[in-house]
């Protein structure tokens, strides 16, 4: 069974234009069953899907001749006499990929759909070959709206005020999905033994075939132990200068280390919301983990961490994240697309939305919602199932 993934509604409106259609995302987000849907929903019989993590599929796009690549695909089905339409999966195992793509769409009007799941590469060998012919949707752990469509829950979310037994009725799921996170095989899985151990398969499947068949780093050792760091840090700003004394690692390559992380979509940093005030402190990011699931598993944190990353994990997927903070420490968690502010707390105060509404209204931001992690009787607040 396919379950539905909110992102299909925007690549479904790609899967009759002339662009090449590329999926990205951290490792066992779900990019293979898009694709599937993706293939099975095409109002044609005139496509081909294959798996380039089978080294017998990468030869046909080998060629130096891509003369030959048009001939070893008509050997396997595909017509060029009408619109063909070509499904990868896997792409980053070919580098000569983005030349052949672009050649199929310019000489043939190949319609291409695409898996990748490193950015950091992707974007580096689609940007100036593919410019103009691609549309790029980024795939990433499941939000909880779709983590209840998985679980095949029968409850929907309240836009308005929650009762507390509907509280506790929804909680319940929610507690699951920060303890174990949102990949969706993980998910689906009904023991916690299971989930434990599937959480670090995807650890031990990132860090070979991302970080040590990718990352080409002559310290994978430093860059494993800089990943459990950040792990542990999820929600705190990077000091980089205290990791690069820590690990005995200079600067430069601690910057490296983070781009990569960051290109191939374990972490995401998050920058100071800015509009030129004196007042900001200096412009740190924060860190934040692709999935709690993982930041729990390995990292034990505390639970008002594992909230907040949960509240980042489903906000990333509507836009830009910022943060705020003042010298005096007052805080927003989050600024989504520059206009709306959300505070996450576990059991917040009168005081704390007063707060936030006084600094959200300073900044001039459109909206600012309190999300609790317990329930509460305040007035406006909402809570992390809600978002």
């Amino acid at each position: 069974m396919i379950y539905p993934r909110t992102i299909y509604s925007d690549i479904e409106k790609h899967l009759d234009t002339p662009e090449a259609v590329i999926l990205t995302g951290m490792r066992r987000t779900g990019k293979t069953t898009l694709l599937t849907l993706i293939r099975d929903r095409l109002r044609t019989d005139n496509k081909l899907f294959l798996d380039l993590e089978n080294p017998l599929n990468r030869k046909y796009f080998e060629e130096e001749d891509y003369e030959k690549i048009k001939a070893a695909l008509e050997f396997l089905g595909l017509s060029f006499k009408k619109k063909p339409h070509i499904l990868l999966d896997e792409i980053q195992h070919v580098r000569t990929l983005p030349s052949v793509v672009k050649y199929f769409i310019d000489h043939y009007k190949v319609k291409f759909f695409l898996t990748g799941s490193a950015s950091y590469y992707l974007k580096n060998l689609f940007t100036e070959s593919l410019a103009g012919r691609k549309a790029i949707f980024e795939v990433f752990p499941l939000t909880f709206r779709e983590f209840l469509a998985f679980k095949q829950s029968p409850f929907k979310i309240p836009e308005t005020a929650v009762t507390k037994p509907v509280f506790a009725s929804i909680d319940r799921l929610y507690e699951e999905y920060m303890r174990y996170g949102g990949f969706p095989e993980i998910v689906l899985k009904e023991d916690t033994n299971e989930k434990a151990k599937a959480l670090e398969d995807v650890f031990t499947s990132f860090f070979q075939l991302e970080v040590l068949q990718l990352g080409d780093f002559r310290r994978n050792d430093v860059i494993r132990d800089l990943m459990l760091l950040l792990m542990q840090s999820t929600g705190s700003k990077i000091d980089i200068q205290r990791i690069s004394r820590d690990m005995t690692v200079s600067r430069p390559a601690i910057y490296d280390y983070l781009a990569f992380l960051e290109g191939t979509y374990f972490i995401k940093t998050v920058r100071p919301f800015s509009k030129g005030r004196s007042t900001e402190v200096r412009k740190t990011p924060k860190v934040y983990v692709c999935d709690t699931g993982l930041a729990n598993h390995f990292a034990r944190l505390d639970e008002g961490h594992i909230f907040e990353n949960s509240i980042f994990q489903n906000l990333r997927v509507k836009g830009e994240l910022n943060y705020y903070q003042k010298k005096s420490g007052v805080e927003i968690d989050f600024i989504l697309n520059k206009k709306d502010a959300y505070e996450a707390k576990i059991n917040p105060r009168e005081s704390d939305i007063r707060r936030m509404k006084d600094v959200s209204h300073e900044l001039g931001l459109k909206s600012c919602r309190m999300v609790s992690r317990k329930f509460s009787e305040l007035e406006g607040v909402i809570y992390g199932f809600m978002l």
